[in-house]
């Protein structure tokens, strides 16, 4: 297993030709807004909704794989972040734990090209600076056969922030 390559990508994870999306679900995985309701309209809301709900929900910091429907990328992997509180209740430990199993199901279904939104940075409150930091830590330092890894952003400010930790800035 060598690192993956990481780059910093700004647009519609929704269009993206990877093997994988993650999914910035929620623990029902029923579709709800932001990136999750994004990928349940283009995948197709009918046919994903249903996939969902064999699966029994999802913990945070758990991931699970639907196929992608009319989607680009073969395969939705669906993962639960944490919602912020503050940092003292287990956020960054959940997140990571996000991207570490997302990158273990991938692996599991063979794929060899990922596409992560910012999880949690919506709704959920995480500070973007700060999750983009442990998103590229962990991606970096996780065993994986990924051998491409498109850390998607939806604005500029976000986009800057993975180029600044991809750099290594502080």
């Amino acid at each position: 297993m060598s690192p993956p390559f990481i780059e910093a990508f700004l647009g519609d994870i929704t269009e993206l030709p990877v093997d994988a999306v993650i999914n910035a679900a929620n623990s029902r995985l029923a579709g709800g807004g932001g990136v999750d309701g994004a990928i349940h309209r283009a995948a197709g809301v009918t046919e994903l909704r249903a996939a969902c709900a064999t699966l029994g929900g999802c913990d945070p910091g758990d991931a699970k794989a639907t196929p992608g429907f009319a989607l680009p990328a073969p395969w939705i992997i669906h993962t639960v972040g944490p919602v912020w509180s503050g940092g003292h209740k287990g956020e960054p430990e959940i997140l990571a734990s996000c991207y570490r199993r997302c990158l273990a199901v991938a692996d599991e279904l063979g794929a060899r090209s990922i596409a992560f939104p910012a999880i949690s940075t919506g709704v959920y409150g995480y500070p973007p600076h700060l999750a983009a930091e442990l998103a590229v830590a962990t991606v970096s330092t996780a065993p994986s056969d990924i051998e491409l890894v498109r850390l998607v952003a939806f604005d500029a400010e976000t986009h800057a922030l993975y180029l600044r930790f991809l750099r290594g800035d502080p």
